[in-house]
């Protein structure tokens, strides 16, 4: 059953939970965030509050300082009001009209069902309303809350903001998600889509369609889970469809290009993956079948599964390849058409050796990912009057060092001249350099040694967040990150930890009493 607001009533800081449902009301993809604006300004003005914007849409709701903190220094709070928008294959969810439907858990997490929940910074933004409602008699500082659009397709928001819509040179960032860690740095990156051109031909007249599908990964957040390992869909999918194909060559090519080109078995079509910044899931590859290659393509696709889950069943518990008959193709290249095989061999080769995962761990910081890469999706599009299409591979680059961004993507854009395609290399954002003699860094260590007595952990996070670019737009900013434990992110299994929500505003709230005072 749905969970209803007046459920959530029992959830500690009522304030922050309410305003957290009221987000999950409102869809909120990214770059049709019009909505979810909209709310922000009715917040504002039935409370009186002074609200700016830029031309970009980023919103910022100001409060004067109260009870005594009215001459301190203007603190920024900030997160982004759009969420990365997953769901389960057999989830019917429009997210362009529906609420999410809330769950609690048997083990104290709150999720979406069958969806991504949009935690990920709906409770950051969800604080923000709430420290902009507390009442006149609370000692804050002048907040500044800024509301960014667009974050999770590109950081758009934050690259494109007003210089003059802010005056505060302190902020909080509430988009990062370990409770007892404060996050002080974090990579840069930038996306590489690679454009392949590919003929088409008549699929011969003796065989007949199938969808050999990889589904029921993990997925994850393209840079917070790319250490562990997880199963890339759209990779494992092209090696199942390599080995199926190579499967009717008799004898020799082992796995070489030349015995895809070779075999009678066809590649259709081969898709998968949608977000720059999600591992994907799911991926699927269309093959046009002799009769009298089936069983040996059966074979190798049984063949394929065992292995694929002698690698990644013990993390990939729910992964499943199949093999099955299709009507047609999911992304509209005609059923009764195949790549070339000379097509099929530059695409397979491109999509198998294009790097994903870890590429080299830091030597400064023991435990962070300095460099990876995601092979995040593939799409085609299909030009059926000149039997032509073009495949776009998109491959989402990270490190805390912007050379090696830029190396990465070098070796990608060979890669991509190599199988016969051209490379578009996005604008790369800045990473966020850790400053260890920040003064708010000093006072939120004190405050959070205070209230788990213990001293936190200070990190930096092998993710995108808009620090860096923020920093860059608003020199001489002191900034730290910090939010609620929060796990799946940019997946169906999204879910916040509820224990961890009361300390986290808690200490956010001591924070800002101690920022008043200055």
């Amino acid at each position: 059953m749905a969970l209803s607001k007046e459920a959530m009533k029992g959830l500690e800081p009522q304030s922050l939970w309410g305003f957290f449902y009221d987000i999950t009301q409102i869809p909120r993809p990214s770059k049709f965030e019009d909505k979810m604006l909209d709310y922000l300004k009715k917040f504002a003005n039935d409370r009186k509050l002074e609200w700016v914007q830029d031309d970009e849409k980023n919103l910022v709701i100001k409060k004067a300082g109260t009870s005594g903190g009215e001459k301190a220094p203007t603190v920024v709070i900030q997160g982004h009001i759009d969420m990365v928008c997953e769901k389960n294959q057999d989830k019917v969810h429009d997210f362009f009209n529906d609420p999410l439907s809330l769950q609690l858990t048997e083990d104290g997490w709150l999720k979406a069902d069958g969806t991504t929940l949009g935690s990920d910074n709906g409770i950051g933004v969800a604080a923000a309303l709430a420290f902009l409602d507390l009442p006149a008699t609370e000692k804050l500082p002048p907040l500044e809350c800024l509301f960014t659009v667009d974050e999770e397709t590109g950081l758009t928001g934050a690259f494109n903001i007003s210089p003059s819509i802010l005056e505060g040179r302190v902020m909080l960032n509430l988009d990062t998600e370990d409770w007892g860690k404060i996050f002080i740095g974090c990579a840069g990156g930038g996306e590489s889509t690679v454009e392949l051109p590919v003929t088409l031909e008549t699929a011969p007249s003796d065989s007949l369609l199938y969808e050999l599908r990889v589904e029921g990964l993990s997925g994850g957040h393209s840079g917070i889970t790319i250490h562990e390992g997880r199963g890339n869909a759209v990779q494992l999918c092209a090696r199942a469809a390599d080995q199926v194909i190579r499967s009717a060559v008799q004898s020799g090519g082992g796995g070489s290009p030349a015995a895809v080109s070779s075999s009678p078995i066809r590649l259709v079509e081969l898709t998968g993956g949608d977000k720059h910044n999600a591992i994907p899931r799911e991926a699927s590859a269309f093959l046009q079948i002799p009769a009298a290659a089936l069983p040996a393509a059966q074979a190798a696709a049984q063949a394929a599964a065992a292995a694929l889950t002698a690698e990644y069943g013990l993390l990939e518990t729910g992964m499943l390849v199949q093999l099955r008959a299709a009507s047609k193709a999911l992304a509209g290249t005609p059923s009764d058409c195949v790549l070339t095989a000379e097509a099929a061999a530059r695409v397979l080769t491109l999509v198998l050796t294009l790097p994903h995962g870890v590429v080299k761990m830091s030597h400064a910081v023991e435990g962070l990912v300095e460099t990876s890469n995601n092979v995040a999706s593939l799409r085609v599009e299909v030009d059926t009057a000149s039997s032509a299409a073009t495949y776009h591979v998109l491959t989402s680059t990270r490190s805390s060092l912007g050379p090696a961004i830029e190396a990465v993507r070098d070796n990608i854009e060979r890669l991509g001249f190599i199988c016969g395609g051209k490379v578009n290399r996005r604008a790369a954002y800045p990473g966020w350099n850790p400053n260890l003699d920040s003064k708010l860094l000093e006072l939120v260590k004190a405050e959070y040694a205070a209230l788990l007595g213990a001293a936190p952990e200070v990190n930096a996070i092998h993710a995108g967040l808009e620090c860096g670019i923020l920093g860059e737009k608003f020199p001489g900013m002191d900034m730290v990150s910090l939010g609620p434990t929060i796990r799946g992110a940019h997946t169906p299994e999204e879910r916040v930890e509820i224990s961890t929500v009361k300390p986290f505003w808690d200490l956010t709230l001591n924070v800002l009493r101690k920022l008043a005072d200055k």
